[in-house]
């Protein structure tokens, strides 16, 4: 009987663990698309660089400026992977507390409430990082001929 009501505590465990399950999905999918759009940033800008060597005089200005925008935009990007890897960790410590409270018999309220609110502040901060970049990119989209 004893091993039936550990297996229900355990399931019951790995219920509770579903949820932070599909928000390290999510936050995964959100790492990928910032991770591309700094390699996108990366080889803008070093293409601007290749073309800053044989520029003509009156065009460098305009290049240094593209450059700054990318630098900017880099730093916004850096700062929300960062934000989001911090979310991820916080969410993967909050599932390893569910089960370590579990098994070693110890509240995990306060812990899990306080790691889980961490996580989510993290991930705000993420995403404001990553708009204010979307911002900019949008702000200094050239289509066409210039």
């Amino acid at each position: 009987m004893h091993e039936a009501s550990a297996m229900g505590t355990v399931a019951h465990v790995i219920q509770l663990a579903v949820a932070p399950v599909f928000l390290l999905t999510a936050i995964g999918t959100l790492l990928t698309v910032m991770t591309n759009r700094l390699g996108r940033i990366i080889d803008g800008a070093r293409g601007l660089e290749g073309r800053l060597e044989s520029a003509l005089p009156e065009s460098v200005a305009g290049i240094h400026a593209q450059l700054a925008t990318l630098s900017q935009r880099a730093k916004l990007i850096n700062r929300a992977i960062t934000l989001s890897t911090v979310a991820a960790l916080l969410v993967c410590t909050v599932i390893a507390i569910l089960f370590l409270g579990d098994f070693l018999r110890f509240t995990i309220t306060i812990p899990v409430a306080f790691l889980f609110v961490t996580a989510m502040l993290s991930l705000v901060g993420a995403l404001l990082s990553f708009l204010r970049e979307i911002f900019i990119a949008t702000v200094n989209l050239r289509i066409g001929p210039h």
